[in-house]
């Protein structure tokens, strides 16, 4: 298994396994983040595991925040904005091998903390994050109301 940073031929799969991720975005806007985060390669990375035969089993995203993140104490802050393995290859080590890519690079952009989120009903992103060494800091419920 290889972690290496995605380019442009990744596009296909990169774009499918972020719609597995997040299938209530559309195809092209996915397609559109992709193209806007490979021409910013200082402020993120973006990464693809791909098994020993070259299959790409799974991506990640990671930034780094200069605004207020959450549950941290220092300014920047890597964070990492999805990771995804796809379910056939889960349990293999794959998370853990894109997360320490994404620790290492935010180590030399001088960050000390890395953060991450996971909406509250999504129980197999909370026990991957538990499992990778992240702790929990809070957890919010957002409210809103229409002032016609």
């Amino acid at each position: 298994m290889s972690v290496t940073a995605a380019t442009g031929a990744d596009g296909d799969s990169w774009a499918a396994m972020r719609q597995a991720l997040w299938p209530d975005t559309a195809p092209d806007e996915h397609r559109a983040e992709i193209a806007a985060q490979l021409h910013r390669p200082h402020d993120t990375i973006n990464l693809i595991v791909r098994l020993a035969d070259g299959t790409p089993a799974g991506f990640a995203e990671a930034s780094i925040r200069h605004d207020h993140v959450n549950g941290c104490n220092t300014s920047p802050v890597g964070f990492v904005e999805g990771i995804y393995v796809a379910p056939q290859y889960r349990r293999m080590g794959l998370a853990r091998q894109l997360l320490a890519s994404i620790e290492t690079w935010v180590r030399q952009r001088g960050c000390t903390e890395l953060a991450s989120d996971a909406l509250l009903d999504n129980t197999i992103s909370q026990q991957m994050h538990h499992a990778l060494g992240f702790a929990e800091t809070s957890r919010v419920v957002y409210f809103r109301k229409a002032l016609d």
